[in-house]
């Protein structure tokens, strides 16, 4: 199966300071990789060098499938700030078509039915004309969400999107992530702290600590003392 993304010793830093090294690992297109990690482990960093946001200090991170900087859909982690975004939730998703406009002032026929076409998938067209900034938690994750697959038809790159919500909007918007991944073939990079949501939806688990300590399928992570280790932690913790 061809690659998505392929990372052969990759370190990354700031200010000449090493905080993730010798990273290698390869996404092939269609799959559902999950990064596990303490606070600290460097996640962050990696999602930034993913995004081509900051360049490797060594190593190399080559992408295929003829995927480009600008095709990655991405959900970030929000803030209080954009969690209060003036604009209308069809305003919010369409403005994730923003790459493809180039030097083009206006939004085509075709982009503007794709944003609808995403509110329908992620079941949110009946909020079109809502305020963004009066919707609930999981309202505004599923807005993101379209948002992002306005940008992609290959690679999502979700950075904790569960993180404040409740239980039931937790689940919901898993579940939709993993249908989006099965339906529509879209590969999955997700950062999360919630293990057992990986142990349930991932294919391959990517576990880091300033390198990488685990990298694998989901159930060679539950044989290995790294992911017995870790996965102990987390029930403890519970």
């Amino acid at each position: 199966m061809e690659y998505v993304l392929s990372c052969n010793g990759l370190s990354f830093g700031y200010d000449g300071k090493t905080v993730l090294h010798d990273v290698s690992f390869t996404v092939e297109q269609g799959d559902y990789l999950c990064i596990l990690g303490e606070n600290g482990a460097g996640k962050s960093t990696l999602v930034k060098g993913l995004l081509s946001l900051i360049k490797p200090q060594s190593g190399s991170l080559q992408k295929g499938a003829g995927l480009l900087d600008r095709e990655t859909g991405y959900l970030p982690q929000q803030t209080v700030v954009q969690r209060d975004f003036p604009a209308s939730v069809y305003e919010v998703v369409l403005s994730g078509c923003l790459n493809s406009l180039w030097i083009r002032p206006f939004y085509s026929r075709k982009e503007k039915a794709r944003a609808e076409e995403n509110m329908e998938k992620l079941g949110i067209t009946q909020l079109r004309r809502c305020p963004y900034r009066a919707l609930s938690g999981g309202q505004q994750q599923r807005v993101l969400l379209a948002r992002a697959l306005c940008a992609t038809k290959r690679l999502l790159l979700l950075d904790e999107p569960a993180a404040g919500l409740d239980p039931v909007a937790t689940n919901g918007l898993y579940d939709i992530i993993s249908r989006i991944n099965k339906e529509l073939g879209i590969t999955i990079i997700m950062v999360s702290h919630d293990v057992h949501a990986a142990m349930q939806y991932a294919q391959h688990i990517l576990q880091l600590n300033h390198t990488v300590e685990f990298f694998g399928t989901k159930d060679e992570y539950m044989r290995s003392e790294c992911g017995k280790k870790f996965l102990g932690q987390e029930v403890a913790h519970a």
